[in-house]
């Protein structure tokens, strides 16, 4: 004896074995037995055999019409053995009444399952919304496989051209053309966003990368509201003649200097930086616009500011025109290196000249500078700054315990031509961390920070700090010292036009500048103010995630000077194990299969290929790289590098490509 049984969604054939009061032992054809229970058996059967049964049900039952079925069938539930019986017009054999069963199992649109062997035609409304979804199932499934069969043939569809952005970064995977596109990318082995690369739904590698960061960061556009100038009360003019040091490229002027040299190794230096908090108060409508950017995202020949035009323009310190600063002014003793007044003022300011590092840097060396017979640019102002520039980093040094490594290159990126096109050439400018003008600059802002930090914390007004001990580099309210910097606590300060912790602190000093004791009420911010907190975390997030855009933008772009210049062959540093700085360019790789040789030993590389959309450079190692003077050059670099790293020296005070600290 034979029987058919439910099990597991489907019904399956055996023979008994042996039967108990509530469960059956049986055997499939396979000779594998199971204990099933007596309630799953829908049938019992002498012939044909459990094989043979199931095979020609299978065949019968494709043959039923399950529309005809529902007409034919009792409205009613009804049992399959008597539907089989009416259908048939005599008692049903095991095979005839299997395949209706098996016909009635796999059509749950027309009958709906009511317990073993039983089902109840569905209620035509019912039936007509279902048969109605198939049908719409059906069309679809025809649609997303039209579809997929273009991109295969090499052409994008244009409702999937409309959805590519969405596709790419944010699926909803339920979607028409989510499906098409899955469909697409099995067939052809490729992952989405590459497909829709080759398809052209952006226009190059680096529309996609460009486009990916824009839609996480900036979903409703770059773009600013048109608005009018911001409004303020203009502080006093300022008597002094003020130099800002930047890049060519630097737009947003928010730092200078100025320097009175007094008598006896003394220097007065002022340390002035643009003051938009003036017009952007706590929670105003610019406030808002610069507290959801957090900063300015920079990238190889173009920038997203955190602030709109009319503000840069009016706060930015351009030469010639006055412009209110908030300026710290600190008598120093050039040769302790000892700070021996600071006076903190709201005030006017007109900036002399904005100087700029590819006109000065080729004159003002370092041997020039401490030359005093020596003919030098601005020397009334560059050998003063320098010199207590020099004596403020021996003090830092002191307390550091060890001397500041100033030697590490860094490399600035020019893009001639429009930036968004992958075609215009790129030139990447490497440049001297240490340089004199870095160095001095550097060490103003420096000591802006820690000074207008300890006021804050003076006056009982909270900021926002960045500490480092024991290696460990944290944003917080309170005043905590900067090991590796040697200061004993460090506030973002000095640029507000830049960077959203910087314009809030500024909001706090003005408070200070302008009510002194009284400063703790009228601070924007008050102690323990939760929102201060807010802007922490939320600053953290968005500088990680634009430090990261631009470190991908930077890699893009060395891709591209090396396709531009044609390379196939480069030495580079080794950094660790297998991991190379190439020579010539900022471009960190992997290389499969090198040996482990010391940090710092320079090796050949052959380049086999890149990928302009995962920046990955493919090489291969050659040997021992070139002994040049450059190259050992670059190798001390490297090696001073990562120890700086190491030895938790690897805070910059640098932010950007510009020299805003």
């Amino acid at each position: 004896m034979h029987v058919l049984y439910e099990d597991d969604g489907g019904f399956k054939a055996a023979t008994i074995f042996s039967e108990a009061e509530a469960s059956l032992q049986v055997e499939a054809a396979s000779g594998k037995r199971s204990k099933i229970k007596k309630s799953n058996v829908v049938l019992r059967f002498a012939n044909p055999d459990p094989a043979t049964l199931m095979r020609e049900a299978e065949a019968a039952g494709a043959e039923l019409d399950p529309a005809f079925l529902w007409e034919v069938a009792p409205q009613e539930e009804f049992g399959v053995t008597d539907l089989a019986a009416e259908y048939h017009g005599h008692a049903p054999s095991a095979v005839e009444e299997t395949a209706l069963l098996l016909c009635l199992h796999g059509a749950p649109v027309y009958f709906h399952r009511r317990g073993r062997g039983r089902y109840r035609p569905a209620p035509p409304d019912i039936l007509q919304a279902a048969l109605a979804a198939l049908e719409k199932k059906r069309l679809q499934a025809e649609q997303q496989q039209a579809w997929a069969d273009q991109m295969l043939a090499g052409t994008l569809p244009e409702s999937i051209a409309r959805q590519a952005d969405v596709l790419a970064f944010r699926p909803d995977k339920n979607s028409m053309e989510w499906k098409a596109l899955d469909l697409a990318c099995t067939q052809a082995q490729k992952n989405p966003v590459r497909l829709l690369l080759e398809l052209g739904a952006w226009a190059s590698p680096l529309a996609l990368l460009r486009r990916r960061f824009l839609l996480e960061q900036f979903p409703k556009g770059t773009g600013f509201a048109d608005m009018a100038a911001p409004s303020f009360a203009a502080p006093p003019a300022a008597q002094v003649r003020a130099y800002s040091f930047d890049d060519i490229s630097t737009t947003e002027i928010d730092d200078a200097l100025s320097v009175t040299d007094l008598a006896a190794d003394r220097i007065r230096v002022g340390v002035h930086i643009a003051a938009p908090a003036l017009a952007v108060s706590r929670d105003s409508e610019l406030d808002q616009i610069a507290r959801q950017r957090m900063s300015t995202v920079y990238m190889p020949g173009d920038k997203i500011p955190m602030q709109p035009d009319p503000v840069i323009r009016t706060f930015s310190l351009d030469e010639g025109k006055p412009v209110p600063a908030l300026s710290l002014y600190a008598t120093i003793d050039t040769q302790s290196g000892e700070v021996l007044e600071t006076d903190t003022r709201l005030e006017t300011i007109t900036i002399a000249a904005n100087l700029r590092h590819h006109e000065l840097e080729p004159l003002v060396t370092e041997a020039a500078m401490e030359d005093d017979t020596r003919e030098l640019p601005y020397a009334e102002l560059l050998r003063p700054l320098w010199r207590g520039a020099k004596a403020l980093l021996r003090v830092r040094e002191t307390v550091r315990g060890r001397p500041e490594l100033n030697n590490r290159v860094e490399y600035s990126f020019y893009v001639d031509g429009d930036p968004t096109d992958p075609e215009s050439v790129v030139r990447i400018v490497p440049r001297q961390r240490g340089a004199p003008l870095d160095r001095m600059v550097a060490e103003y802002m420096i000591l802006a920070n820690s000074v207008w930090g300890g006021m804050l914390a003076q006056h009982g007004v909270p900021g926002i700090y960045r500490s480092q001990q024991m290696g460990r580099v944290r944003m917080s309210t309170h005043a905590l010292p900067h090991e590796a910097m040697g200061v004993p606590q460090y506030a973002w300060c000095t640029s507000p036009l830049r960077r959203y912790v910087d314009l809030v602190n500024q909001q706090q000093l003005i408070a200070i500048a302008e009510h002194g004791v009284s400063a703790r009420l009228a601070a924007p911010y008050k102690p323990k103010d939760a929102d201060l907190f807010a802007v922490i975390g939320a600053f953290e997030s968005k500088y990680t995630a634009y430090q990261s855009f631009q470190d991908s933008m930077e890699r893009y772009w060395c891709l591209r000077w090396l396709r531009q210049h044609g390379v196939t062959r480069s030495d580079a540093v080794v950094v660790r194990d297998d991991v190379v700085r190439l020579a010539d360019i900022p471009f960190y790789t992997r290389v499969a299969g090198m040996p482990m040789l010391q940090r710092g030993e320079v090796v050949a590389l052959e380049i086999l290929g890149m990928d302009e959309v995962e920046l990955t450079l493919e090489c291969r190692y050659l040997g021992d790289g070139a002994a040049s003077a450059l190259l050992d050059g670059a190798a001390s670099l490297e090696v001073a590098m990562s120890a700086t790293a190491e030895a938790g020296q690897g805070e910059s005070p640098v932010h950007g490509p510009d020299t805003a600290v």
